[in-house]
């Protein structure tokens, strides 16, 4: 029964994406909660899903995803992003771009102008090798092979020394309750630590980020100065991000 049980779970969130236990518990209401944890926890194990605060997100691809699948992924909806996000960059000053395929596709569009420009992405770095005038640092830190960044307390280190006008920071997950959601502890730490130097912080949010729910929050709506989008938001996410005096492109 409880593969039958959990095949259900399994569809259920396929459909939705993201949904809180409790709308999973009532799914099976002859059952007990702690069942239903015991079921999620087994197909937790498996990399179908992952359990954050009383609520569980469904993972397409196991370990959610890798870079390649996502560098292949929306590449319309990314341009449209790249379009309005090389609007916010001007010459002779400092950005920062953390890892993600959204900010290597705006490297890859990036007019060859004077930048000072940071990132965390040897493989940003390797792109704007094409262009002649942007002056470009490279993090040092530990690869992860997965998001093809680098991370950990020698990463930290160099970015509390480097000012940063812009900073373009990539999103995971968003939901309303968690606010912008990514996937490692390690990228949390450093997209914290640079929203907290920048002077305006542009957050790289596709539609499709919205409601999915990863692991650790590193900002609320309210943290960014612009978010840069693919398409129509829902109007709620346009209203909140109004209130918090954002700016939604």
């Amino acid at each position: 029964m409880n593969l039958i049980r959990q095949d259900k779970i399994k569809e259920y969130l396929e459909g939705k994406s993201v949904a809180t236990i409790k709308e999973v518990h009532e799914l099976f209401p002859d059952v007990s909660l702690m069942t239903i944890h015991r079921d999620l926890s087994a197909l937790e194990e498996q990399g179908v899903l992952t359990k954050h605060h009383g609520m569980v997100k469904y993972l397409r691809y196991k370990d959610d995803v890798d870079f390649q699948v996502r560098m292949e992924e929306n590449t319309p909806g990314k341009m449209s992003m790249v379009k309005k996000a090389v609007t916010l960059i001007q010459p002779y000053t400092s950005v920062f771009f953390d890892a993600g395929t959204s900010n290597l596709l705006l490297a890859k569009n990036l007019p060859d102008i004077n930048l000072n420009v940071i990132t965390t992405s040897p493989g940003i770095a390797l792109e704007l090798c094409r262009l002649h005038n942007p002056t470009v640092t490279v993090c040092c830190g530990s690869m992860n092979r997965r998001n093809m960044a680098v991370s950990g307390q020698n990463t930290i280190e160099m970015l509390e020394k480097i000012n940063i006008d812009v900073a373009f920071i990539g999103v995971s997950g968003y939901t309303e309750n968690t606010g912008f959601t990514c996937g490692t502890e390690a990228d949390m730490l450093i997209k914290k630590l640079v929203i907290n130097k920048a002077r305006v912080k542009v957050m790289m949010c596709s539609a499709e980020k919205l409601e999915r729910l990863m692991p650790y929050t590193f900002a609320d709506i309210s943290d960014a100065d612009f978010i840069v989008t693919d398409g129509a938001m829902p109007e709620e996410f346009i209203s909140a991000a109004k209130e918090a005096g954002v700016t939604v492109l």
